[in-house]
């Protein structure tokens, strides 16, 4: 099978050849230029021959023309730190404006998406990375700010949040005519140990749903709920094909998100096996998430980007295993 028609048959549930597998990772330093940002990310392709390539820009990439300004100071993940952000008071938030994706930073990834595009050809689906806007908000204000406006100043907050949707929205959209196959949309606050379910269906869920319904028509869009004790249950009905989270590392496992949720589940490779695991692990780990799931509605991957220091033997290892699986 074509990687298309892997995946296409894989969300609808129907028997694959193999499971579709991707890893994604962060560029530091090449993520500051939409040129080098493509040429790292196309390298990455042509070396592993992924079924689909997420653009993983630096997570400020849709922040900067607000203000925010970051470093590179040698996360493992490949994140940069933040050295200012522009939200210091709730006052603050009325004064963020509707950026246009076609200038500044959200220009800039427009053209390394476009890039990156023509080079792979339409053969293998791109995907691109869009941050819920309380994932932003929390890159403007800081974790422990965002909170505090949240619940001290909930009008403020919203304001911005409307902000940061419309913004969101008219960039989703550019994606859509700049030929991407849908968006990678990270959430990063529906967890309990964050915020209530109430609290998220307030500050969360009507702005994901706008941008949501704006990638509506891709088909290929995956939500990426991300860190430990997520909502699972409650974002299951969201409009998506796929369903990511990190199973391995925070739960649930893939067999129950599978009952949940009717599209694929993404995941099965907890990221310390692939940093610090032996390849023999890998692969253990690659037929186990086979096993629960039955091979169907699956797409194997790591909970969220590959570390940096993950050794190439255990990124071979993962390929193999499921080139290996197809052959047997």
């Amino acid at each position: 099978m074509d990687k298309r028609e892997r995946l296409q048959r894989t969300i609808a549930g129907e028997p694959v050849d193999r499971p579709p597998v991707a890893l994604w990772r962060h560029w530091p330093v090449d993520d500051q230029t939409p040129e080098r940002l493509a040429e790292a990310t196309i390298h990455f392709q042509r070396e592993w021959d992924w079924d689909f390539v997420k653009v993983t820009p630096s997570s400020s990439f849709c922040l900067r023309d607000w203000g925010v300004r970051d470093e590179w100071r040698g996360n493992p993940e490949g994140t940069r730190d933040s050295v200012f952000r522009p939200v210091q008071s709730p006052d603050d938030w009325a004064r963020l404006t509707v950026l246009d994706p076609r200038q500044g930073s959200l220009g800039a990834q427009l053209t390394a998406l476009g890039r990156i595009r023509a080079a792979l050809g339409d053969e293998v689906p791109v995907i691109q990375t869009v941050f819920s806007p309380l994932a932003q908000a929390k890159n403007l204000a800081g974790e422990d700010r965002l909170i505090l406006h949240l619940r001290r100043y909930p009008d403020a907050l919203h304001r911005g949040l409307e902000t940061i949707t419309e913004t969101t929205v008219r960039f989703v959209e550019a994606v859509r005519e700049w030929g991407a196959e849908g968006i990678f949309y990270a959430v990063q606050h529906a967890r309990y140990g964050y915020m209530s379910e109430e609290e998220y269906r307030l500050f969360g869920r009507p702005y994901d749903l706008r941008i949501l319904e704006a990638a509506q028509g891709m088909g290929f869009n995956i939500l990426h709920l991300h860190g430990e004790a997520v909502m699972l249950e409650a974002l299951a009905d969201s409009p998506v094909q796929v369903l990511h989270w990190h199973d391995r590392e925070g739960g649930p496992a893939l067999e129950a998100g599978q009952a949940l949720f009717g599209g694929a589940v993404s995941g099965g490779v907890g990221r310390r096996t692939l940093v610090l695991g032996t390849p023999e692990e890998v692969e253990a780990e690659v037929a186990d998430a086979v096993a629960r799931t039955g091979g169907r509605r699956l797409i194997l991957s790591t909970g969220c980007v590959a570390p940096l220091t993950a050794p190439w033997g255990n990124l071979r290892a993962l390929r193999r295993a499921v080139e290996r699986g197809a052959s047997e």
